[in-house]
């Protein structure tokens, strides 16, 4: 028997190392194809529009393989110019645009934009305006859930107070859907809308919480658009008691990836989402962040900036801007985290180039259109506060933006 324990080793080892040898290579396949492919050593090109003189926001992304994101298109009346813009860079399609939440100053532009580029993909989070929800809408659903009772009829939406015009939000909203509807582009919801079947429960019947949602959209060349927000359920009236309304705080946000490059854009999202995003452990480091908010005093707080651990903060915002962005607490955040700031109302276009690898020593490289001629690290007096707790109205509901001061001239004798 010994003679045939002994003879039985050398096969029990063999047996053990293919056993291992397949696990270790399947295992490296699987790793392999987790991590995302090295950079293609041409240049990612990021611009941040100026879409001013009021507040708004449109960041275009081309990867390295010449594919176009353009992530909002900027507020009602400056869609030309954002249309002008693209086709100075010499853009001829949109591979995908984003429309990061319903207010004027994402999507007002938007008409202008798809009905002057080919257009792939509209992607949006599917939520209409406050504005257009309906008042019963809330009791309608608690009524459906009481047992014996008959669901409330389909409530109609709230009309204009005073017979007054459709608030801009509306307006806006309406005008781009059609003109998405219109471009004949493929449409996609995020996050997507969670199947009945997929809803898990604890061991008391609870609902658990969703895990975070993602879309990974491949760029080409080894860059990738990431959306990683909103996370459901999304955030009510009530939760912004604090300040922020509930469209900045479901704004869409996205992580773009090339290489050693990251850049976070933050959409217009408030304090409270960045605390959820902060809570859930997701990877939100960049090296580059695009400002929530435009700079907003509901948003970019101390812990968000600690876990982005950004190098370099870009803020879109208007220089006749009525909510007092950027505000100067925010700035001071930025500041001491020693942060590198830009600036669309003092700077105008701000433009990235990466090859998502170091490059004569550098990363990155950023170029404005203009120097600022003022500090970056001052801050705007608001006169307005855009909270919902204080009746948050679209920048365009309350007229155009002061006329800057005339310089005053000196008559001849």
């Amino acid at each position: 028997m010994a003679k045939i324990r002994r003879g039985c080793a050398p096969a029990v080892f063999l047996i053990l190392a293919v056993v291992g040898g397949v696990a270790g290579f399947f295992g490296w396949r699987w790793y392999k194809e987790q991590q995302p492919p090295p950079p293609s050593g041409k240049e990612l090109r990021v611009f941040v529009l100026d879409v001013g003189p009021t507040d708004g926001d449109s960041i275009l992304v081309i990867s390295p393989e010449d594919k176009t994101v353009l992530i909002d298109a900027g507020d009602v009346n400056r869609g030309k110019k954002t249309v002008e813009a693209l086709k100075k860079i010499g853009i001829q399609r949109v591979d995908y645009f984003i429309a990061t939440h319903s207010h004027a100053d994402h999507i007002g532009g938007a008409p202008d934009v798809l009905n002057s580029f080919p257009i792939g993909t509209v992607i949006d989070n599917g939520l209409q305006p406050p504005e257009m929800q309906t008042e019963t809408s809330t009791e309608s659903a608690d009524q459906g859930k009481v047992k014996g009772k008959k669901p409330a009829p389909k409530p109609t939406p709230r009309p204009p107070r005073g017979g007054q015009r459709e608030p801009l939000s509306v307006i806006a909203y309406r005008n781009y859907k059609d003109a998405a509807g219109a471009s004949g582009a493929k449409y996609e919801k995020f996050p997507p809308d969670q199947k009945q079947e997929d809803v898990e429960t604890d061991e008391k019947g609870k609902k658990k919480s969703p895990p975070p949602p993602e879309m990974k959209l491949d760029l080409g060349g080894g860059a990738f658009l990431t959306l990683i927000a909103p996370v459901q359920p999304f955030f009510t009236r009530e939760q912004m008691r604090d300040g922020g309304n509930e469209p900045n705080a479901n704004s869409i946000i996205a992580r773009l990836d090339y290489g050693d490059f990251s850049m976070l854009l933050a959409g217009d999202a408030e304090a409270q989402t960045e605390q959820r995003l902060v809570s859930k452990e997701m990877n939100i480091s960049a090296k580059i962040l695009k400002v929530a908010h435009h700079g907003s005093k509901y948003a970019t707080t101390e812990d968000f900036v600690k876990t982005v651990k950004p190098e370099v903060a870009i803020i879109s915002d208007g220089e006749f801007n009525r909510y007092g962005h950027p505000a100067q607490a925010v700035l001071d955040r930025l500041k001491a985290a020693n942060v590198k700031l830009y600036r669309t109302d003092l700077q105008g276009q701000i433009a990235i180039t990466t090859t998502g690898k170091l490059k004569d020593g550098r990363l990155y490289e950023i170029k404005t259109e203009k120097d600022a001629k003022t500090d970056v690290w001052a801050g705007r007096e608001g006169q307005y506060d855009d909270s919902s707790r204080k009746g948050f109205i679209a920048y365009g509901d309350f007229g155009p933006p002061p006329k800057p001061p005339r310089e005053k001239t000196t008559k001849k004798k």
